[in-house]
């Protein structure tokens, strides 16, 4: 019996392949390929494009809208929003009422207290009346009675008596019978009101004497007035 020759069959199926290899070959040159559809491929890549483009539009606004989406969702009307505590206004505190300012009253002497108004025009009180003296005759004593019945101490008066100098006007004089305490008083001159002060004797005696220094001679009418502002007595 004879055997192949395993030799000659080893380079046999090597001659089969290549033959198939060259038949395949020569099929595959005799088949002409389609032409690649451009114009599809052109409208994919631009619809790929648009998807993108909307796709990063819709997360930028999406980025965008998420606070006014949070400040909707915790609106005016959500039940469940948290409220902030109202800022605590403090009440400005009442203004206290300014200190009211009491109106001057006359000032209490002793009898025979010596008040200086001026150099040389110095005044004294005592039971009987008023006493003073002025810089051109500072050595005499000059008076006036309270005492004597000249003036009715029961209705309101005042009384004024004057001495000048080249410079000043020295003035002085009684009030008595006025209504109320007596405050200030004024004395009408050409440049305007002139104001004096008041001299008492302690215990109310229903009497004073009023002084001033003025600038000028040239006077007129004389008013006293209590401390509620009120004519306490004048001399027109």
């Amino acid at each position: 019996m004879n055997h192949p020759d395993p030799a000659a069959e080893r380079d046999a199926e090597p001659a089969e392949a290549g033959r198939l290899r060259e038949a395949l070959a020569a099929a595959a040159y005799d088949v002409t390929p389609s032409r690649v559809p451009l114009a599809a491929v052109e409208r994919r890549g631009r619809m790929i494009r648009r998807r993108r483009r909307t796709t990063v539009l819709g997360a930028g606004c999406a980025v965008l809208l998420a606070p006014l989406a949070f400040v909707t969702l915790h609106g005016p009307d959500d039940g469940g929003r948290v409220t902030r505590p109202a800022a605590t206004v403090s009440a400005s505190p009442t203004p206290s009422a300014s200190p009211t300012v009491s109106a001057p009253t006359p000032r209490i002497v002793d009898p025979g207290e010596r008040v200086t108004a001026a150099p040389g025009f110095v005044l004294w009180l005592t039971e009987e009346g008023k006493h003073w003296t002025t810089p051109d005759m500072p050595e005499l004593d000059q008076f006036r009675s309270v005492v004597d019945g000249n003036i009715d101490r029961g209705s309101p008066g005042v009384s004024m008596q004057s001495e000048s100098s080249p410079t000043r006007a020295y003035l002085s004089g009684l009030y008595y019978g006025g209504e109320g305490t007596a405050s200030v008083v004024e004395v009408a001159s050409k440049d305007g009101p002139v104001r004096g002060h008041l001299l008492e004797l302690p215990g109310n005696p229903g009497w004073g004497v009023w002084y001033a220094v003025a600038d000028t001679d040239d006077l007129g009418g004389i008013t006293v007035r209590d401390t509620e502002g009120r004519v306490y007595a004048t001399l027109p």
